[in-house]
């Protein structure tokens, strides 16, 4: 059974990776959002931020998916989730962070949208990237919370897509 699961993800990995790198940042944003709604969790705006990115990874996998050349799909892929990989590295330093450093940020006040709306897109990134102390609530976790299951995905995004850029460059 385990060599027919190996083979079943190995052929996965070789003919649909972009594909399942697509299918799998769609459904941890849908994730996201259910648990929002269900568990009313309020997500902070580095956390909305965060699925941003998921879907800019999804994006970039689509567009790889109709690229003949697979290098670009997986330049991209790489390149937008080492955005994520920052940013949710970001959360977690906030996250660990003492009260007393948390009191200097005043990145995370208001909602995404709202800062968007009164300072502009990139004046809005800036705060949402500094932090807050809604950033630093650990919230829901399942052996990890939020931000640590975002940054183990967007290292396994970034490797795997490495991987195939290697293979595709020496095959």
């Amino acid at each position: 059974m385990y060599k027919n699961i190996k083979n079943f993800l190995w052929k996965i990995y070789i003919n649909h990776f972009e594909l399942a790198i697509a299918i799998s940042s769609v459904s941890i944003v849908l994730l996201a959002v259910i648990m929002d709604k269900f568990m009313y969790l309020q997500a902070c705006p580095m956390c909305i931020l965060t699925r941003y990115i998921f879907g800019l990874v999804a994006l970039s996998a689509t567009f790889g998916v109709f690229f003949k050349h697979k290098v670009f799909g997986n330049l991209l892929i790489i390149i937008s989730s080492v955005f994520g990989a920052l940013l949710t590295s970001r959360q977690i330093y906030i996250q660990n962070m003492p009260v007393e450093g948390l009191s200097s940020l005043s990145g995370c006040g208001m909602p995404l949208s709202t800062q968007i709306e009164y300072f502009g897109i990139v004046e809005a990134l800036k705060k949402t990237i500094s932090g807050g102390p809604s950033c630093a609530e650990d919230g829901w976790r399942f052996l990890l919370n939020f931000a640590e299951w975002g940054l183990l995905f967007f290292l396994i995004f970034i490797l795997l897509s490495f991987s195939r850029i290697i293979s595709v460059k020496f095959l």
